[in-house]
């Protein structure tokens, strides 16, 4: 098993390859990206990334080079030539190489890249809970679009590491409402309901969102609220947890200086847990 990427059309060791001084992903953060996690050797829910991937393309305005089946293909070349059986996969597409210029260049060709590595959600935090920092949300206004812009979500996450929480939970300081974690959903249960900000400009569309509510809430019979709350409702909740390719589904036991419910992951926040295993289970295990 080995770490591998993949530039211009051919694989590497990370390290290896380069990239030219005028690609605008480097100059400009001009680009977007997806986190594709492996199990068992299979990409999961790669069809809904994908789909994220294209319609951040669109948002974006940066012209398709590379088919789906291209893509499908050099990811599963990817994992069959690492040896990777559990990891993740990271791929990006900038607008190009182009002299430096604001405007976007007449003539350039998207580039992309790609590196998958061993990773494994952290059980002990799923097992044990985490606590999240409350951070401003000082993003810019385009959060649906999975852009390599994420110097923000970089901010909140050294303030929450400096308070020694394992993630952010931000909120909008001109409307005061909580938005998302610094590179996760959040979802709190309060009275039995599961609530979420809804889908708009402000938070990522995450793959792991739209399988707990399309999926795992439908399961277990949940109600779900798509409303804006504040981070006092948030502190008030009966359970929260953060949710995304990383961290899969991650109990969330305190909030800032409050306690969540018990201060112990919740029997709902399981009962999803154990949903999204099952699917994890029925896609790449069965």
């Amino acid at each position: 098993m080995k770490e591998l990427s993949f530039s211009n059309d051919h694989f590497f060791t990370p390290g290896e390859a380069q990239i030219d001084v005028e690609d605008r992903g480097y100059q400009f953060g001009d680009g977007i990206y997806e986190v594709t996690h492996v199990y068992n050797g299979r990409l999961f829910a790669f069809d809904r990334h994908l789909a994220r991937f294209r319609r951040s393309m669109r948002e974006m305005h940066i012209p398709i080079t590379y088919m789906d089946e291209e893509l499908t293909a050099i990811h599963k070349d990817i994992i069959e030539k690492s040896g990777i059986k559990n990891g993740a996969i990271y791929f990006q597409i900038t607008r190009g190489t182009a002299p430096r210029a604001f405007t976007f260049p007449g003539r350039a060709t998207p580039h992309l890249s790609m590196t998958i590595r061993e990773s494994e959600p952290n059980r002990a935090w799923q097992e044990k809970g985490i606590s999240l920092a409350l951070v401003e949300d000082i993003r810019w206004l385009r959060c649906d679009i999975k852009s390599l812009n994420l110097l923000g979500a970089v901010f909140a996450k050294e303030k929450a590491k400096a308070e020694g929480c394992e993630e952010a939970l931000l909120y909008r300081k001109d409307t005061g409402l909580v938005t998302e974690g610094a590179s996760s959903t959040f979802f709190l249960v309060k009275d039995g309901v599961l609530w979420t900000h809804p889908l708009d400009h402000l938070i990522l569309p995450g793959v792991t969102r739209a399988l707990i509510i399309e999926e795992c809430a439908k399961e277990l019979g949940l109600a779900v609220i798509e409303k804006t709350f504040t981070p006092e409702f948030a502190q008030g909740a009966d359970e929260a947890f953060e949710a995304s390719t990383s961290l899969e589904i991650t109990p969330v036991i305190k909030i800032g200086d409050k306690k969540i419910g018990s201060g112990s992951p919740g029997e709902i926040t399981k009962k999803i847990m154990a949903s999204f295993q099952k699917l994890i289970q029925k896609e790449c295990f069965s």
